[in-house]
This record gives structure tokens, sequence and C-alpha cells, in this order.
């Protein structure tokens, strides 16, 4: 029996989009066919019971590594090769391609028929460092594949390969999941506990981090409260942010108007979207082009929960909405521009409701986890 080993440091329990888009993968896969090799979450008694609990309730076999990090280190390549040689397995999916990815010529030498390293964001900016970019070309080199997430990242990417890698490139982002995320998925309950029964929404679901753009809507607020006087700003999550979100917002004179609920369960994640009448992260890109936006899986899932969008242009994020159909791509980090379109959606709820419905239609028609997992099936 073929199996695959998936090497990762991005694996729940650990929080975070790249987390759940290799867990979704996994989960889809025979799991008689996959070992996860990953690295522990936490340090400490807490960590080490939340993850042993996680790992005891999933389907397939999850190596904890002792360290919260992973790095290509001679240990653990070694123990990577023992679990390719234990478990029989003839591919290996590397969930992050930097800098595991360096592991790849020993597995191969050691029995791997084929290898596929995924890139996310962090990876377009590795390619514009001399250094970095040294690096990323000789995973090119000892891959057979290595995905991408859509246009931006991949010509970043490519350029820092060799020809004959960037020519294997292969598209594959994270899905949705249409039948978590849908229309009727609880947004009724939300709006009441938080006292919005009768307001406009404008809903944010990310965690708190400048080139997220939750600022921007902050600032955004007087000119769409403006023309829709009791409109509100929901913002859903946590970061390091939250401190300087919420001054913000006193500053502007708008706190009576946003709504911060802090982290929240998982499970509430897509009644929290369906709380919304529009779903807005006009993300930016920060740091000379380090710190970009990879794809914005939130658009995706706002899509599949009915929402119009507005998406800024920071990197990947164009690439989940469809300008114009499912909703706008604005200027990251202009506040006038994201109110106006703001405004315009609020202000046409058959406008709002056709993008809603057409953003749906094109989650299913192309980003349902299981189309995506069927192609990465193929490429192992």
């Amino acid at each position: 029996m073929d199996k695959t080993l998936i090497v990762t440091n991005d694996f729940p329990p650990r929080p975070g989009g790249i987390q759940a888009f290799l867990h979704n993968m996994a989960l889809r896969m025979d799991p008689e066919r996959i070992v996860v090799y990953a690295s522990t979450w936490k340090r400490g008694t807490e960590g080490a019971e939340a993850t042993a609990a996680f790992d005891a309730e999933q389907p397939f076999t999850v190596v904890r590594d002792r360290t919260t990090m992973l790095l290509p280190t001679p240990r653990v390549t070694r123990t990577a090769v023992r679990l390719l040689r234990e478990h029989g397995c003839s591919s290996v999916w590397f969930g992050a391609a930097a800098p595991l990815g360096l592991m790849a010529p020993s597995l191969r030498a050691a029995g791997a028929r084929r290898i596929v390293a995924t890139t996310h964001g962090h990876e377009a900016g590795w390619a514009q460092l001399p250094a970095s970019r040294q690096l990323l070309r000789r995973i090119g080199e000892g891959t057979d594949t290595i995905t991408y997430l859509g246009e931006y990242t991949r010509s970043r990417i490519a350029a820092a390969l060799t020809p004959e890698a960037a020519a294997r490139m292969v598209q594959l982002p994270p899905g949705v999941d249409e039948k978590t995320f849908h229309p009727a998925s609880g947004g009724d309950r939300i709006r009441a506990r938080l006292g919005l029964a009768h307001r406009p929404v404008v809903v944010c679901v990310s965690r708190l981090v400048p080139r997220k753009g939750q600022d921007t809507l902050i600032l955004a607020m007087p000119a769409i409260l403006a023309r829709v006087p009791d409109a509100v700003l929901l913002v859903v999550g946590g970061g390091p942010y939250a401190g300087q979100l919420k001054k913000l917002a006193a500053e502007t004179g708008v706190e009576d108007s946003v709504r911060f609920t802090g982290p929240v369960p998982w499970e509430e994640l897509p009644a929290h979207y369906g709380a919304g009448d529009v779903f807005a992260m006009p993300c930016r890109t920060r740091r000379g082009g380090l710190d970009v936006e990879g794809l914005g899986i939130v658009y995706l899932e706002a899509s599949a929960t009915g929402l119009p969008v507005v998406a800024g242009d920071s990197g990947g994020a164009p690439d989940a909405v469809l300008d114009g159909e499912t909703g706008w791509v604005v200027k990251g980090g202009s506040a006038e521009e994201s109110a106006d379109r703001i405004v315009t959606l609020l202000g046409d709820p058959a406008l709002s409701r056709r993008m809603g419905e057409r953003g749906r239609a094109w989650v299913e028609e192309k980003w349902r986890w299981d189309l995506l997992a069927e192609k990465l099936k193929t490429l192992l």
C-alpha cells in the first residue's frame, strides 16, 4: 500500500489558516495511507494535553516531534527518514515548502518516489532575499512539484526557481467546506446575542494584525456612518493588534459602532460570518512586499456564506474575489475606497444578494475541499 508522509509545522491544534488547510486535506485522504510528522504546538502540560487530545481524535497516525518548530536539521531529517521507512511511505508532502523542503534529497535517497512541497505567502518573501532565494531554488530542484496559491505567489516564487522547476509548479489553494459555511449558518443567533438584530453589519473575520486592514475599516467608519447611521463594524478574531485597534476606534470617535468579539471557537465562525451583511477585509502589503496576503481564504468562506466581499489588493487576495461579481477589490489601506464600496452594498440589498449568490455558486464550482483533495492525491 502506497503511503504519504506529511511533514509540517502547521498542524492543529496550533491555530491558523495553513493549519486548517493541511488538516482538511489530510481528512479527505485515506487515513490508512498517511502519516503526519509535525512539531508540538506548545511546551508545558497544557500544550501537551491539548496536542495529545487532538491527535487521539484523528483517523490517521500523527507523530509529534519534541520541538515546537521543525527545522531541516540532521536530527529532524533522520527522524523523517526513519518514519518514511518504518511506515513504508513512497511519497512526501511538505506542508510548507520553506524551509522543510530542504530535506527532500535525503527523503528521496531513502525511497520517496514523489515529493510535493506547498507554498503559501511567506515563500514569496523568501524569493526576494538573496540567501533565502537560493534555498528556495534548492527546494525546487529537490522536489517533483511546488504548489502555489494563486498567480501573485506563483510569479514571485517561479522567479527564484530553475526554469524546469518553475514549469512543474501546480496551483493548489486551500478550499472551503461549503456544508459548514452556508447562508443558514446561524447569523441571526449571533446578531441577537450581540444586540445587532436590526442593524446593518459589516463583518471582518481574521487575525488582528496590521496587514489585515481592520484599522482601515475603523478609519472608514465615520464616512460609512454619515450615510448609514446605524451601521456597525463587527471585528471577529484575536491577535496582537487588538489593543491598538480599540484605541483607534476611541480616537476616531466610532467605538460605539465597533464591536470586538475576541477569539471565537471554530465551530462558531460560520455563524459570525452569517451575522454580517457585507464582509470586508481591505488587506495591504507591508515591509516592502515581505508581509503580504497569500490568498485570503476568509473571502471565500464569506462568499460561501452568501455575503458580498470587499477585499484589499495585497498579494493573492484578488484571486479570492471575482471583481464586480462576488464583490470588489479596493486599494489596500484606503479608507475612502473601502467606505464607498461598503456603503454601496449596504444601500443596495438586491446587489448584495446577487453578489452573495454568485460567490456561493463560485465556491461550489471551484473551491470545494473534495475537488482540491483529489488534485493533491493525483500529485502524490
